[in-house]
C-alpha cells in the first residue's frame, strides 16, 4: 500500500506516436492562376517547392471572400452553417449571416487541443464580429477562444504591413516604429520562434499552427524592389494575362483540355477599354500586387 501510493499517475495519450504535426498557410486574395507553380506568371519558388514534395488539389471549394472561406476552412463545414455567410464587417441578425461561429460548430484547433495538440495562430482572423474586437472583449470569439493555445495577428480584415494594429492572444501591441519592419516578416519571425520554444518545452506533442498573412490582401504594401522584379511584365494588360495563363494551365495539366475560358465579368473592364494615359497606373498595380505575393511566398 505505502509504495503504491507513490507511483505517477499515468497521464493518457490520445494521440498516435506517429501523429504529424500540422502547418496551414493561408494566402489572401492570391489566385490559382497567380503563382508559377500553377501556370501563372509570379514567382512562387517556395510553393513549388511545396507541390513538389506533396499533392496538389484544383478542387478545394473557395467562397472568395475573407472570413466566409476562413470559417468554412476551420470548421471543416458550409460557411453559411457556421454564421459566415459574408465577411464580419458585413454580419446581420440573419440566419447564416451572423458573423458567430456557433459553439455547436467546433473549430479544428478546438478538437486537436483536446487531443493534447499545441494549437498557435499568426496574422489575419476575420471572424470575430466587428463589435466585439476592441479591448473590451468579449474575448470569447477571438482566436484564444476558438481552440488556438497563441495568437499573434490582426483581427480585422486588413493592416498596414508597416504599421499594423496587432493583438497578441488578447493584449493590444503598438504598431512598431521601423524603416524595415515588414509584417509578414515579422510573422515568420513569430512562427519561427514560437515552433522553437514549442521544440523546447513540449518536444513530444504535435503541433497545429494556422498561419495567414495579411499578403496578398489590400493595402498592397511591398518593398519597391520586389515589384520591380515585374516591371514590363505586363504591360499587355489582364485579358492577355487571363489567356495564356490559361493554356499554360492546360499544358501543365491542372485544367482539364477542353475546359473554356470563363467570360471576362462584365463588372470588370476590359483592357482595350482603358485610357492609353491611364494604363502606366494600371500596370504598376499589377507590378506591386505581383511582388507583394512574391515576397509572401519568400
Amino acid at each position: 500500500l505505502q509504495e503504491s501510493r507513490h507511483q505517477r499517475r499515468v497521464e493518457p495519450r490520445r494521440l498516435p506516436a506517429d501523429a504529424p504535426n500540422v502547418l496551414i498557410v493561408l494566402l489572401d486574395d492570391v489566385g490559382f492562376g497567380l503563382p508559377d507553380t500553377f501556370g501563372g506568371e509570379i514567382h512562387a519558388p517556395t510553393l513549388t517547392r511545396l507541390a513538389r514534395e506533396g499533392i496538389s488539389y484544383n478542387r478545394f471549394h473557395t467562397t472568395a471572400i475573407c472570413s466566409p472561406t476562413r470559417a468554412a476552412l476551420l470548421t471543416g463545414r458550409n460557411h453559411q452553417r457556421v454564421g459566415s455567410g459574408t465577411i464580419a464587417e458585413r454580419a446581420v441578425d440573419w440566419d447564416g449571416y451572423t458573423g458567430v461561429i456557433p459553439r455547436t460548430s467546433a473549430t479544428l484547433p478546438e478538437v486537436l487541443r483536446e487531443y493534447g495538440v499545441k494549437t498557435s495562430a499568426f496574422g489575419k482572423w476575420h471572424n470575430t464580429p466587428a463589435d466585439q474586437t476592441t479591448r473590451m472583449g468579449p474575448f470569447d470569439r477571438w482566436p484564444t477562444g476558438h481552440g488556438f493555445d497563441y495568437f499573434y495577428g490582426f483581427l480585422a480584415g486588413e493592416t498596414s504591413q508597416w504599421e499594423p494594429r496587432l493583438i497578441e492572444n488578447q493584449t493590444p501591441i503598438e504598431p512598431p516604429h521601423d524603416p524595415n519592419y515588414h509584417l509578414t516578416e515579422d510573422m515568420a519571425e513569430r512562427g519561427i520562434t514560437w515552433l522553437r520554444q514549442h521544440e523546447a518545452f513540449a518536444p513530444d506533442e504535435p503541433f497545429l499552427m494556422y498561419w495567414a498573412p495579411g499578403g496578398a490582401h489590400g493595402p498592397h504594401h511591398v518593398a519597391s524592389e520586389w515589384a520591380d522584379r515585374y516591371k514590363g511584365k505586363f504591360d499587355d494588360g489582364w485579358d492577355a494575362y487571363r489567356e495564356r495563363v490559361f493554356e499554360r494551365q492546360k499544358a501543365l495539366g491542372f485544367v482539364p483540355p477542353d475546359a473554356e475560358l470563363t467570360p471576362r465579368a462584365d463588372s470588370m473592364p476590359a483592357w482595350d477599354s482603358i485610357p492609353e494615359a491611364e494604363r502606366p497606373f494600371q500596370r504598376r498595380l499589377m507590378e506591386v500586387f505581383a511582388g507583394f505575393v512574391e515576397h509572401t511566398d519568400a
